[in-house]
Parts: C-alpha cells; structure tokens; sequence
C-alpha cells in the first residue's frame, strides 16, 4: 500500500539559500566555521524574505571538521540568538546534508516542525595558513577533551599501507570500474579529464567557487608540478579540495508557511522525495568494486521519481569514479553536465558540506530555469549514498514518496557474495583492483594491490617501490593489469607483497 500523500498545507518547501565565503589577506580577520554558519543563515533568512530565522523549530548542523567545538549545534544558536526545539551536530558524511534536507523536509510534511534549516561550515584554509605561519587564531576556544574526532571504520593493514582516506581508497573503484567498462588506462583517464573540465567550467561563473579557472581536460590529468600525481590515477586537480572557508544554509518550511509570509511562488522549491542505503563500512569487506549495489539501488530510485527526467543534476564529485559510476546507473549521456555547483575540486570541498553548497546552487537553478533536479552525495568510501529529487513545482503523486527513505533491503539483495579477508596467505594471487601512491616529489612511495588468492579469498598488499616492473605494470596507460596473476610472499613486517 503506498503512503498516502502529503497536506497540501504541508508540503514542504525550500524558501531561503544562503552562502558564505571567506578569504582574508590578514589571518587576525578570519572568520571561524560557526561565523560562516551565522553569516549563511542570515543571508538565507534574507533570501526567504526575512523573519524565519527565529521561527527555526529544527536545526541540523553539518559535521566539520577543520575547527572543534564542545556544542557547534548550541553555540550556533547562541550567536543567533535562537532556541529550536531541536539542534543537531550530525554525523559524518558527505552525503549528510542530502539526508538533513530530506530529513527536514519529513518533519515539515508531518507537522513535526514549521521552519528548519541545514547549516555547515568549514575554514581549513585559514586554519593551515595560520598553522604554517605559527598564528594562534583569536576564534572559539576549542574544548580542552576535544579528541580526535570522528573515524571512519578502516583495517589496521589499511593503516600500515596509507589506504585509510578517500584519496587513497576511491582510486580502487576508479580502476576497478573503467576496467569493468571495457576502457584502457588512457580511455578511463580522458573520459575523467572531460568530466572534470565540465565541472571546472561550472565553477568558473559561480560567484562563492574557491578556483574559478576553466581548465581543460589535459590541464586536469596531466601531472606537473603544480599538479602533482597523488594516488594512481588520480592528479591534484582531480581530487576534492578541502583548502577551503565557506559555510551554506537552507531554510525549509511548509507552503501553507510560505504563502502566508509572503513568499512568491516563483521563489519556491519543492521537495519531492529521496532515497538512502549504504555498503559495509570496512571497504575491504565489500563484494567487488566495479560499482556499488547501494549507489544503484538509490540512484534508480530517485530517477524514477522523474519519468521525464531531470533538467538539472548535482552527481558527488569527491573523485572521477562517482559521477561516473552515477552517469551510467541514470542511463545518461557521456556529455551531460553533472553539476549546477562546480564540484569538490573546483567550487570548493568544505569536509563533509558540499552537498549544502549544492542545494543552494540548485535551488537558484530551479528557480531560475524550472524543472526537476536531483542532488546526489555519497560519505565515507563509497558507503553512504542519498539522493533527493527537487523541483519548482509540488510533486506529481502527492509526494507519497517524501518518506521512502530507504532502498537498504532491495540493495542487500543485489549484493553478491563477500570473499573472506585473509591477513596472511603465500602464494599466487590474482589482482583485483590497485592504486600507486607518490610522495610529494611525485615520487612512488609503493603500489597497494587488492588481490584474491586461489581459494578465492581477499588479501591486501604492497607492491614496494623498488619492484619497477610491478609498478609499471600498474601504471601502464594501456593496458590494466586487472586479472594478471603474481604472487604474494610475507615480508616481515607485518605486511603482504605482492609482485608481477
């Protein structure tokens, strides 16, 4: 039976964006992270027309990352001088402000809450310039027990090889992928240097981007020393930028709501419905790497949602392996533009708030041009996946699909089997997937290949620096050494090896 469909005083709607962006010639004058959240939900409060800003019920701030506080959800509404029913730090996850606004629009459609806002912000530029210049910033003292903050579940051999953050992890699927595709080193490389100048174009005419350079493809993939190669294959100028001090903000309320504040209908954006599922945490406990059953299941659903499909799109752009896996899970055309905000690289990655940024951009596209849009993010390593489908008008079933969260079950049933994870195994084994990681000279530092043994278990290796004939076997543009057979050995430190 399907949910019946939302009160037409209910449905919920996006009335106020907001952004902030921040690049100070003195550090003395620096804005902090909560400083960007006040100033974009100010300006979204002005967007909206004025005077939601106090009638905020429900409050969800972006996890963040480049600056710790004992309360961020409570000291944001201090300043504001606020006190929402609810304030939430959330957890994190570059897909977390997709959920938020879909979260926030449910509590409108139940009558739960009037007005909410999603809010985040990061200042990791000013942090670092500040920490290379020996500058105590003069911001919000951070708690005495702050500690490390969040982690992400990773294997401790993951640790020993430095597989353990998203620049090192998403080039597994970036490999895996393009070779289950069919493409070559030098095919899958280009098709990532076309998407990126795409996005890079984007970025270019949005007044908050962080690099507002039109790069070409080749500009992108080709390495130099401003451009340096991180992790095989991927450049700097292909990897999310989190050098950055930008804070965005969302206010949603109900149309009943905005209609009575005097909010024009033009200036209105729907919420229709979303999606979410995710895959195990431990990336090494994953069934292949080609792709992701719980990107498709999501992503499939979403779409269908918009028959007609969408006019407008924000795919996750954190690596050139998402969008990609994304484009192809949607049907859509090799040329699509994937982006209304610029992407990770170009517009700006603020840690987990990006996707905040791009709700904004697609709410002045809709409003702008009409139509429908879908916003895609995805957190963690290619573990959490949500999708929420906007539109500038209400959604043609009512929204009965507003509360369809999640599409866990129906990914689960995809799933194929998981090979056991062995930490120690001799012998042949059969490459999986791979990447190479270069130190900041641009040189390899070692290769790390996932290998399966005969028995068909999963290992985790290292293919050292000073096997040259590995590594260019790894590296080469054309041909991929995914399926070759070579052997694996203990080297006394804890760690497989694993050769051609």
């Amino acid at each position: 039976m399907s949910p019946p469909p939302v009160n037409p005083e209910r449905i919920p709607v996006i009335v106020g964006v907001g952004e902030a962006l921040d690049r100070p010639s003195d550090l003395s004058k620096a804005l902090e992270p909560l400083a960007l959240m006040e100033a974009a939900l100010r300006e979204a409060d002005a967007d909206a027309g004025g005077g939601f800003l106090a009638r905020i019920a429900s409050l969800d701030v972006v996890n963040q990352l480049s600056w710790r506080y004992a309360d961020a959800a409570g000291e944001l509404c201090a300043r504001l001088d606020i006190a929402p029913a609810r304030a939430v730090y959330g957890p994190v996850g570059g897909e977390s402000p997709v959920r938020f606004l879909h979260e926030a629009a449910i509590r409108i459609a139940r009558g739960e809450a009037e007005v909410c806002a999603v809010v985040g912000a990061e200042a990791q530029w000013s942090v670092n310039k500040a920490r290379a210049a020996g500058i105590d910033l003069p911001w919000t003292p951070k708690p005495t027990a702050a500690g490390g903050g969040p982690r992400i579940e990773v294997h401790p051999l993951a640790l020993k090889l430095g597989v353990f953050l998203p620049v090192s992890v998403y080039p597994f699927y970036e490999n895996a992928a393009a070779h289950h595709w069919g493409q070559t080193p030098r095919q899958a490389l280009a098709e990532s240097g076309a998407l990126w100048s795409a996005y890079a174009a984007v970025a270019a005419g949005q007044p908050n981007a962080w690099i507002k350079t039109a790069f070409t493809p080749d500009q992108i993939t080709t390495p130099r020393p401003d451009n340096r190669p991180i992790a095989w294959p991927y450049t700097k100028l292909m990897v999310a930028n989190m050098q950055v001090n930008q804070g965005a903000a969302v206010i949603v309320t109900s149309l009943a709501a905005a209609r009575a504040a005097g909010v024009p209908d033009e200036r209105l954006v729907f919420v229709w419905g979303g999606a979410a599922a995710r895959e195990p945490g431990d990336y090494l406990r994953r069934d292949h790497y080609h792709g992701s059953v719980a990107q498709d299941a999501v992503l499939e659903t979403v779409g269908a949602m918009a028959p007609g499909g969408f006019d407008a799109l924000e795919l996750y752009s954190c690596f050139p392996c998402v969008p990609k896996m994304a484009r192809r899970t949607l049907g859509l055309p090799a040329g699509v533009t994937p982006t209304v905000t610029g992407g990770l690289t170009f517009f700006g990655a603020p840690m987990n708030d990006y996707m905040t940024h791009a709700a904004v951009a697609m709410t002045r596209r809709l409003r702008g041009d009409g139509g429908t849009g879908l916003l895609y993010g995805q957190g963690e390593f290619v573990t959490k996946h949500h999708g929420l489908v906007l539109a500038d008008r209400p959604a043609p079933d009512g929204a009965r699909s507003l509360e369809e969260i999640s599409v866990q079950a129906p990914a689960d049933a995809r799933r194929g089997p998981v090979p056991a994870f062995v930490e120690d195994a001799a012998g042949q084994a059969v490459l999986e997937t791979h990447t190479v990681l270069y130190d900041r000279d641009g040189a390899p530092t070692h290769g790390v290949a996932i290998v399966r043994t005969l028995e068909g278990a999963r290992a985790l290796a290292r293919v050292p620096a000073a096997d040259a004939d590995t590594l260019a076997a790894l590296t080469d543009p054309d041909a991929f050494p995914i399926g070759r057979t070579g052997t694996l050995r203990a080297d006394g430190d804890g760690v497989l090896d694993w050769r051609l």
